[in-house]
């Protein structure tokens, strides 16, 4: 068992350090070519970014391990060009016979996990206040961070706070996209790829983080246990479900159809409108239907 200790603890850190990489690469990847984010949850660089946000300001009061603090970094930069890659490939709205019901705006509505989110949060169609958040976050933790460090009691209290809000936080990444999945009862859009690597690597972290000799606050260990958890429920949805493809060709074709169907009707009545009548004048709307 020891030589098992030795070998993770070697191998983990690199893991960790790379694992934003690993787990989002192929889903950036995967959205730029089929020029879609249909099927994924936008919530998803919500919680990582808030939650990086928060581990980066949590290091300095408890000086955890740095190969974790890298994470957050490459985990930040990750996330943002995801959220960008991900707004620029949105669906189009429901409205407009689009899928803007997944992930832009919102659950499907009268479903069981139907939330109404207070101003409309983090499902804006604008991509401004996507921005703006992210920003209004970043500088009020400087602020927090230059104003609360040199009392040194508050801060204490102030960094476990974060410490364990912004894990906890993280520990949610794989509920939004557990709703999605049950609503829509399809994996569809959801990478097999990030399903392996976050299973994969929190069973890594998490026997890691009970093995390691650096220092491991025990927040980590409670959360990456949760987290690990859920993501096994992933494994079983994705196992379940599958990926969707069929049924997402099948609509298609049954859209395509239903639109050569209503030409065909029209071009009908608008041949024997016109032999009726013998003549070439205008048609009004009604007419020509």
């Amino acid at each position: 068992m020891t030589w098992l200790t030795n070998l993770t603890g070697f191998i983990a850190p690199f893991f960790i350090i790379m694992s934003p990489i690993i787990s989002y690469g192929d889903q950036i990847l995967a959205m730029h070519r089929n020029k879609s984010s249909a099927g994924f949850s936008l919530d998803i660089p919500l919680i990582m970014l808030v939650a990086s946000f928060f581990r980066i300001f949590y290091w300095p009061g408890s000086r955890f391990d740095a190969s974790l603090l890298v994470q957050s970094f490459i985990m930040v930069v990750v996330q943002l060009i995801l959220l960008k890659i991900a707004l620029e490939h949105r669906p189009l709205p429901a409205t407009k016979g689009g899928e803007g019901s997944m992930p832009f705006s919102g659950l499907q509505q009268g479903g069981p996990f139907d939330i109404q989110r207070p101003y409309n949060f983090w499902q804006w169609r604008s991509h401004k206040p996507y921005w703006h958040f992210l920003l209004y976050l970043l500088g009020g933790l400087i602020v927090c961070e230059v104003l609360l460090r040199p009392m040194e009691p508050i801060y204490d209290a102030y960094s476990v706070l974060i410490g364990y809000l912004g894990l906890s936080i993280e520990a949610t990444l794989p509920i939004p996209q557990l709703i999605a999945n049950a609503q829509s009862q399809s994996c569809k859009g959801f990478r097999l790829s990030v399903l392996a690597a976050w299973i994969g690597g929190d069973a890594m972290k998490v026997f890691w983080f009970f093995t390691s000799t650096s220092e491991i606050p025990l927040a980590f260990k409670v959360c990456g246990c949760f987290q690990a958890a859920c993501d096994c429920l992933l494994g079983i949805q994705y196992f379940i479900y599958g990926a969707g493809g069929d049924e997402a060709v099948l609509k298609e074709h049954a859209m395509e159809e239903a639109h050569w169907a209503r030409g065909h009707r029209a071009s009908h009545s608008h041949t024997r409108s016109m032999s009726a009548g013998q003549r070439g004048a205008t048609f009004s709307d009604t007419e020509a239907e």
